[in-house]
């Protein structure tokens, strides 16, 4: 590698590293948040969906912007609008306050985090250094998710909770100072367009999903909000479907969802992320309010969680 490439490679993983370390900073710190601002323990799961409800429902078509508006653009204003959202986060004082920062912190994740991906794909040519970039963002990715939980349970310990949200700040501010001389923007040969019917349906189709299982965990399986969100989610998404087949433009050709490599990768990305973030949120709860164990034991325990993940990344380039 050059010292540019460098430099771009440090930057563009720094970014997915502090992306990731958001997933699970939070998350041993839930109890002392819920104290503080006065949240149910019945309600401290909306810190962690209203975050995922906006990460998972607009990536995809952020994906798309990005290829429309420039990937250096978007991944710029995705990390201006996280560090604004931290500091929000940092300062609420109530949870409708902080309620909206990770609904912004969720938006800016499904910005930087589509955008980031290609720009690292682009910045280097297919062959041995693409495959150690990208081998290198997986492990990153995963170290983040493990020394997020103990980061968080750091601050949490010695600080407070709040600091999970300040730690950001810096670290996008230097992303901001740095990016726009460092990175190279790319953008696709030929502009596409922004295919809106299939935006529409499965950015409402996914966000109904969530918010349905997320009912269902408050209100049960039968409950009419639950069965309303999940059918209405499942009608959405099965339209995209048939959208894509059509559009001229898909956000998602339907070809490539019939390669084995993207049908596995997609199948073992789905079991991870299902178990693993269930896992650590239940967990958090368990040992915290059920074993008495600190924020920073919770997030020491987490590691260990954590190590297979390092592990596997190092080793899936």
């Amino acid at each position: 590698m050059t010292s540019r490439q460098k430099l771009v490679l440090a930057l563009l993983l720094g970014s997915q590293f502090m992306i990731a370390v958001d997933f699970s900073i939070l998350n041993v710190a839930l109890p002392v948040v819920g104290e503080g601002l006065g949240f149910s323990l019945a309600h401290l799961q909306w810190i962690a969906t209203s975050f995922a409800l906006a990460a998972a429902g607009f990536t995809l078509l952020f994906g798309r912007v990005a290829d429309l508006v420039g990937r250096k653009n978007l991944f710029i204003g995705g990390m201006a609008v996280l560090g604004l959202s931290s500091a929000l986060g940092g300062l609420a004082g109530s949870p409708e306050v902080l309620l909206t920062a990770r609904v912004l912190q969720g938006l800016a994740t499904a910005a930087v985090t589509p955008a980031g991906l290609a720009l690292l794909t682009t910045a280097f040519k297919e062959g041995p250094l693409r495959e150690r970039a990208l081998g290198l963002n997986g492990a990153l990715m995963s170290a983040g998710f493990t020394a997020g939980a103990i980061l968080g349970g750091l601050l949490t310990d010695l600080l407070s909770w709040r600091w999970a949200f300040f730690i950001n700040v810096p670290v996008a501010a230097l992303v901001l100072a740095l990016a726009p001389s460092v990175i190279t923007d790319s953008r696709p040969e030929r502009r596409p367009r922004l295919d809106v019917p299939g935006a529409v349906t499965v950015t409402g189709g996914l966000l109904l999903l969530v918010l349905g299982l997320t009912r269902a965990g408050e209100t049960g399986w039968t409950a009419p909000a639950t069965l309303a969100a999940l059918a209405a989610g499942a009608v959405l998404l099965a339209a995209f479907v048939r959208i894509e087949q059509r559009a001229a433009a898909p956000l998602v050709p339907t070809h490539i969802l019939g390669r084995r490599s993207v049908v596995w990768g997609n199948t073992a990305g789905l079991i991870a992320f299902a178990t693993e973030t269930s896992l650590v949120f239940l967990l958090t709860l368990y040992l915290q309010e059920v074993l008495g164990y600190s924020a920073l034991a919770t997030g020491l325990a987490f590691g260990v969680l954590g190590i297979g993940t390092v592990v596997g990344g190092l080793l899936g380039g």
